[in-house]
């Protein structure tokens, strides 16, 4: 720690030394000074700051956007009878805390990012018990419950959610136009990919090699099994084209999200740096996964048709959609209950979109539009009666929507310099990310009114 004119400046984050020699763990009990019977409120400033600070980064590490994180260092300060000025970005938070003409300065950061709904759905209870009892509650009391919440371990094992990841992205490919080959062998290589991701990841592993490692598991699973599959039933070689299914868990569906919401909100350096992160995420994915198609000779065709009446396709899209939801909320540590009220919305929205689309011949990207305009306002009804997060329950509805595909063969075509066709790949992607988040806020807009204002 060190001053400067007066302020207190220090770097943190919430990681074991051991572990992680460039991100070293910070005491937060080192901060407590005052006796366990004085209120919060009649604590020092440096007491009460690092209270603020502290939620902040908590909240940041659960994967939510600026403006909640924001908004809860917010609530803390007030409560506590400070002001708090924040500058947020992905991974760091730099806030001053200001009372009575002193300051008191931090710069709070993680060694990494992530997604976890049902920890920052204990930070909102939390959040909503300080504003109603913070006042009269110590500084080791809170401490305490955040002590509490960030002790909470994960909901799921690597295999579960392996078997999770095998499930979204087996109903995943379905709406995109695959089969039953499709469908098995992806359900084997999701399965396989993200198992190894979610190790990788409990080691503490880099991005880069979490990503590659994960995206060239889940194709070589694919081929293997849709190997067997040929050798025990013939079937086509065209059913190869599934393998990108194989691939789709590693879409980075928050981050995109996030960033344009952040965006939306004027917090430039947050949707900057969210956006940054997801391009990173898909510029590996994709290229990794396009290599290993050029190593094993894997081409993405299109899907053979299923010959569907479009009744049929309609009744099975809504339980695809929902499989597919469902299974993405449980890779971000969603709990059931929370996983199937988002998939409950994401099976209404995405068959809606994909019904405007083919009944409607509407544009994709004005149809995801509407899709995820949907799922909002559904998800403002349900959260009156539930409770959650909006954002755990929106996003995960719409990740469905996002089209890995369209990146896929953007960057597959680029690679083998079939440069227009992979620029109109490439565009109909941009429409579709671009509008997913237009929808989310126009229905925050016209549902959340603390949200619909500035200041």
């Amino acid at each position: 720690m060190k001053m400067n004119n007066g302020r207190e400046e220090m770097s943190s984050q919430e990681i074991p030394a051991n572990q992680y020699h460039h991100h070293m763990q910070i005491d937060w009990m080192d901060f407590v000074t005052s006796d366990n019977i004085t209120p919060a409120t009649e604590a020092n400033l440096v007491e009460r700051a690092v209270i603020v600070g502290r939620v902040g980064i908590m909240m940041l590490a659960c994967g939510t956007g600026s403006w909640r994180v924001r908004n809860s260092m917010n609530i803390v300060a007030q409560t506590l009878g400070m002001t708090c000025s924040a500058d947020i970005g992905l991974v760091s938070i730099e806030y001053t805390c200001m009372d009575n003409h002193r300051s008191y300065t931090q710069a709070l950061s993680l060694p990494s990012t992530g997604v976890n709904t049902t920890r920052l759905n204990a930070l909102e209870r939390f959040m909503k018990d300080m504003e109603a009892e913070g006042v009269s509650w110590t500084i080791g009391e809170i401490h305490a419950r955040l002590n509490e919440i960030q002790k909470s371990k994960g909901n799921y094992q690597p295999w579960m959610v392996g078997l999770a990841a095998a499930l979204a992205c087996s109903a995943f490919v379905f709406l995109l136009g695959g089969g039953l080959v499709e469908m098995l062998c992806c359900f084997i290589g999701a399965g396989f990919g993200n198992y190894v991701r979610r190790k990788m990841i409990d080691h503490h592993m880099t991005l880069f090699a979490c990503i590659a490692v994960a995206v060239a598991t889940a194709c070589i699973a694919y081929l293997v099994s849709f190997m067997s599959v040929r050798a025990l039933f013939n079937v086509s070689p065209r059913h190869e084209a599934g393998y990108i299914g194989a691939m789709l868990f590693i879409i980075p569906g928050f981050p995109f999200i996030t960033s344009g919401l952040d965006l939306s909100k004027l917090d430039m350096r947050s949707g900057l740096e969210r956006g940054a992160y997801a391009v990173i995420i898909i510029t590996v994915a994709t290229l990794v996964g396009w290599l290993v198609a050029m190593l094993v000779h894997l081409r993405p065709e299109d899907f053979m048709p299923l010959s569907l009446s479009p009744l049929m396709y309609l009744l099975l899209r809504l339980p695809a959609s929902f499989c597919g939801v469902f299974g993405f909320s449980i890779m971000f540590n969603s709990k059931l209950k929370m996983a199937t009220t988002a998939g409950l919305i994401g099976a209404i929205a995405n068959t809606l979109r994909l019904e405007l689309v083919d009944l409607g011949h509407m544009p994709a990207g004005a149809a995801a539009f509407l899709g995820a305009l949907t799922a909002g306002l559904l998800a403002s009804i349900v959260r009156k009666k539930v409770g959650y997060p909006r954002i755990s329950i929106t996003i995960p509805s719409i990740v469905i929507m996002v089209p890995g595909l369209y990146m896929y063969r953007a960057v597959y075509n680029i690679g083998l310099t079939s440069i227009i066709t992979g620029a109109l790949w490439m565009t109909r992607a941009l429409l579709i990310v671009v509008f997913l988040p237009l929808g989310l806020i126009a229905a925050r807009i016209l549902t959340d009114n603390k949200w619909r204002h500035n200041g």
